[in-house]
């Protein structure tokens, strides 16, 4: 794949993370939580993703998503550890979300889920505009 369309896959990817972090707020303000939930892990999963286009490397699953971005990006402190066990927390909520059918949500929770995405967004989108 060449430098150029690397970059374009991950302004795409980029752009599905927002529309994902919007989705987000909108079922936030109609407070459907688990829903937002969802939707904000999948603009920071969509995020991830568009930094790994750069590379260019991919992976099926979720968790070797997450695990080659920490190995390669957050261990490097290329971003910061912090955002790494926030990433770490918003994938454990989104799937207690998900498939624990006794795992409440709350306003405070999801708030938090969705913040993370954001700044994740603005991190990457920096990111990109400088390679």
């Amino acid at each position: 794949m060449s430098p150029k369309i690397s970059k374009e896959l991950a302004k795409h990817r980029l752009e599905q993370a927002k529309e994902e972090l919007t989705a987000a707020n909108a079922m936030y303000d109609l407070k459907l939580y688990k829903s937002a939930n969802n939707r904000a892990y999948y603009s920071i999963f969509h995020s991830i993703k568009s930094v790994l286009a750069l590379e260019p490397i991919d992976f099926k699953r979720h968790k070797d998503v997450q695990a080659y971005f920490n190995k390669n990006y957050i261990n490097t402190e290329i971003f910061p550890k912090t955002m790494g066990r926030r990433i770490s927390e918003a994938s454990k909520m989104r799937e207690d979300s998900d498939y624990d059918d006794e795992f409440i949500v709350n306003s405070e929770k999801t708030k938090k889920q969705i913040e993370t995405a954001d700044e994740l967004i603005k991190l990457i989108e920096k990111y990109i505009e400088e390679k």
